[in-house]
């Protein structure tokens, strides 16, 4: 079973003076394919607008740049357009589920990126997100007769033709300063429903001189339940590594800042990726492989998704580790001295899964 696991950049999807959005193509990727994930990035200039849509994925939005306003539509909504307009800015977990009708504003003064990491496992078109425009040239309304469209909503043929045809962005436009006034301030009393700051979050574990490991999960943000997604932030300080660990189902990694090495083991103890990564590479980790990570004099920040909120994970390092779990068979089954095995136990007691650099000789 051979993979191409190799980190890659994303391919332009559309791209105008407003914003653009790319995609890691299944094309490029295959791994997204087999391990049935996806992901893509959106920027949207001040004033960009992104036009009212839903996909086929469930997904979560994480703020690499900026802030901006996100229109969800959400069964706990009770406003007059059943939708929360929720602010978001740097560093947020927003998740989106499959089928809800999301639209995004830029109200800010600088470019807002977020980039999505997406569970495809029931997208059309495998290992990548597929969109459907409510608005636009693409948009369904577009799409019908005008006679079904002033049928459907009692007007005119005129104005159904009007409807249909006055929009001729595709899915970015820029509003005027008019049409800027129209969309509503978001609502701050659900900034902690919909949204949690992932960078500002407690983490689960914090290293001196290397780095932190935070988690989310729905028993920490009931949100994400909705999308069953398990969400990480990985902070590695220079020369430092994450020790290697597994997860029974397949992780979407995305290289946030700085630049290292990952190390993925498949199939038979196979070392199937030895390989540098740096600032906006995704790659895939598929389920139960093992990969180490470390990052070098640069620092290295990952944004990741385990495509299920209830995934278990497997520990190499640590006093978690899934060795110190058969302390009576470890110096047989590793077949050394007894000295050399109570030394290695004693080191995952004490160790942790952030390792701060050090001297190997």
């Amino acid at each position: 079973m051979d993979m191409d696991l190799s980190p890659k950049f994303p391919a332009t999807f559309v791209e105008t003076e407003d914003g653009g959005y790319y995609n890691w193509a299944a094309a490029d990727s295959p791994v997204l394919r087999e391990a049935k994930v996806a992901a893509g990035k959106l920027v949207l200039k001040p004033r960009g607008f992104a036009l009212p849509h839903y996909a086929d994925c469930s997904k979560v939005g994480y703020v690499l740049e900026g802030k901006c306003g996100v229109g969800l539509t959400t069964p706990a909504s009770n406003t007059k357009e059943k939708m929360a307009f929720i602010g978001i800015k740097k560093g947020d977990i927003i998740p989106i589920p499959c089928a809800s009708v999301s639209w995004w504003y830029n109200y800010g003064d600088s470019d807002v990126v977020i980039v999505f990491l997406a569970d495809a496992t029931n997208a059309y078109v495998a290992g990548e997100i597929t969109y459907f425009l409510l608005t636009g040239p693409l948009g369904h309304l577009h799409a019908f007769s005008l006679e079904s469209i002033a049928k459907t909503y009692q007007i005119t043929l005129q104005n159904a033709q009007k409807l249909t045809s006055n929009q001729k962005g595709l899915l970015l436009i820029k509003l005027n300063k008019e049409q800027a006034k129209t969309i509503p301030k978001p609502n701050e009393e659900l900034l902690n429903i919909y949204t949690q700051n992932i960078n500002g979050s407690l983490p689960d574990v914090e290293v001196n001189n290397g780095g932190n490991f935070t988690t989310l999960k729905p028993s920490k943000f009931p949100f994400l339940e909705q999308v069953g997604l398990n969400v990480s932030r990985l902070v590695l300080e220079t020369n430092a590594t994450r020790s290697p660990w597994y997860a029974s189902d397949p992780q979407v990694v995305y290289v946030v800042k700085g630049s290292g090495e990952v190390q993925i083991v498949g199939l038979q103890g196979k070392l199937v990726l030895n390989t540098k990564v740096e600032t906006g590479q995704l790659f895939v980790v598929p389920k139960l492989f093992m990969v180490a990570i470390s990052a070098d004099e640069n620092g290295l920040e990952l944004i990741s998704i385990v495509t299920s909120s209830r995934a278990m994970m497997g520990e190499m390092g640590s006093k978690n580790s899934v060795l110190n779990t058969i302390p009576s068979i470890l110096q047989a089954s590793l077949n050394v001295s007894s000295e050399l095995n109570q030394q290695f136990i004693e080191m995952m007691e004490t160790g942790t899964i952030v390792v701060p650099p050090m001297n190997l000789y």
